[in-house]
């Protein structure tokens, strides 16, 4: 069958290392591994959430995607285009493909900047279009993201949050982007606010054809928006597959802790005296330890997994985990030590 949905974004073996530096000079530099041998694809149209707890490597992996983090080794793709090769002038002329939203909608505005301004800036930069066109352009974004015309003409201060990352959402269309990197984009706003925002995401989705590289530890943010789930733990991809097979049935250990956590409305209770409560906290990226990073605080672990680092394998269609200790079984991926049930 061919596939009419192809990957708009192929990461393969990504590695993100940081030097550190030593408070003895004779000493050799100790290096952070934050993100060590990611490999993830997202196909046109689609979204792909990076989840994990925070120091994971998830928000690394994002900016080494936009290459504002440096690449170790690695090769990242936006469609035909190796983004990894590129340095100077020719990143500067690919970088309307790919934009990001951030994290803090106050932070991430000029507060002596008009908020008109800051929405055009990206087209004032890039020398996109005439004068005309790109004011043209930042009428139809504030109409898009629900804000009045107006209202251009005001600063960030005068604005609430949900306002301001609507504004945030706008400056990342400007160019009219493939791919757009969303890190955290509701995790400051408030729960009333959050739905808004997330609503809004998916209508842009739909009218434009975009992209999503949507990075948050918020599990149910995830299951509303999202098509496709890979988590990470210390670096690496432990566990990725598609939206209902990974919530109906999580398989790595550590994504079943994460699951556990969610909170629901009928049976809470419950399910919080089920949740898997993890003991001691992730090694250090420093030095990892050589078998499997979870080994540490798995309640499945054994002697292999303390020694051998488990490959990510496709144990079912699309649904792939880093686990010695998941097997198929008559057709059914299937712990072969059982969790506590989720239900």
């Amino acid at each position: 069958m061919i596939d009419t949905n192809p990957a708009l974004l192929q990461v393969r073996d990504l590695k993100v290392h940081f030097q550190r530096k030593n408070s003895q000079w004779w000493t050799p530099k100790e290096v952070v591994k934050a993100v060590d041998g990611v490999s993830l694809e997202i196909r046109r149209g689609t979204t792909l959430a990076l989840v994990g707890e925070s120091g994971s490597g998830k928000t690394t992996t994002a900016l080494a995607v936009m290459r504002l983090a440096p690449i170790t080794s690695g090769s990242v793709m936006l469609g035909e285009t190796a983004l990894h090769n590129l340095e100077g002038e020719a990143l500067r002329q690919e970088r309307h493909r790919l934009q990001i939203i951030f994290q803090d909608p106050y932070s991430s505005l000029n507060p002596r900047q008009r908020v008109g301004d800051a929405v055009r800036s990206p087209l004032d930069l890039m020398q996109i279009g005439s004068l005309q066109s790109r004011q043209q352009r930042v009428d139809e974004l504030f109409e898009q993201v629900g804000l009045r015309p107006e209202q251009q003409h005001l600063f960030p201060h005068q604005f609430s949050g949900g306002q301001r990352q609507r504004i945030n959402i706008a400056r990342a269309l400007a160019t009219q982007p493939k791919l757009v990197v969303c890190d955290e984009p509701v995790s400051a706003l408030d729960v009333a606010i959050r739905a808004q925002v997330l609503n809004l995401l998916a209508k842009l989705q739909r009218e434009l054809g975009l992209t999503y590289l949507f990075i948050s530890h918020d599990m149910a943010v995830v299951e509303h928006l999202c098509d496709e789930i890979a988590v990470m733990y210390l670096g690496q991809i432990v566990e990725r597959a598609p939206r209902i097979a990974f919530f109906s049935a999580p398989l790595h250990p550590y994504s079943a802790a994460l699951m556990s956590a969610v909170p629901t409305v009928q049976g809470g209770r419950a399910r919080a005296e089920q949740r898997i409560r993890l003991q001691g906290d992730p090694p250090s990226p420093i030095s990892p330890p050589p078998g499997c990073r979870f080994a540490s605080r798995c309640p499945m672990a054994q002697a292999v997994c303390q020694q051998e680092l488990p490959p990510l394998r496709e144990i079912m269609p699309s649904h792939w985990v880093r686990c010695h200790r998941i097997e198929t079984i008559d057709g059914v991926a299937e712990p072969l030590l059982a969790l506590p049930s989720l239900a």
